[in-house]
Parts: C-alpha cells; structure tokens; sequence
C-alpha cells in the first residue's frame, strides 16, 4: 500500500523486525538524473541572460 505521496512502500510488520532486503525508489535527485542537450543549452542560455543582467546592467548604467 502506499503512503499520501503515492511512494510504493512495502507494509510495515511489527512481527517481522528484520528490515526489507531492498527499499524502494523513493525520488531522483539531480546529480543521479541524466539530462538531454536541450536540458544543458537552455540551462546554459539561463545563465548566460543571468550573468548579463548581474554584470552587464552595471556596467551599462555607470
């Protein structure tokens, strides 16, 4: 039965102590995910608008 979140979790047993062999999957973090080149460009293309606005908005107004 799963949890509120939908997670797939094996039924807790008070009369069984020992542990599942394997726990679940519960979440993909970031570093663990892969990411598609267009993920990358448009990440990149983010950056580059954010390192514009920080450095370049400055320097245009001084």
């Amino acid at each position: 039965m799963g949890d509120a979140h939908g997670d797939e979790r094996p039924e807790y047993d008070p009369s069984e102590p020992a542990p599942p062999t394997e726990a679940p999957p519960l979440r993909s973090t970031a570093p663990q995910s892969e990411f598609t080149s267009k993920q990358v460009a448009v990440g990149f293309l983010i950056m580059l608008v954010g390192l514009a606005i920080t450095f370049g908005l400055p320097l245009v107004a001084a």
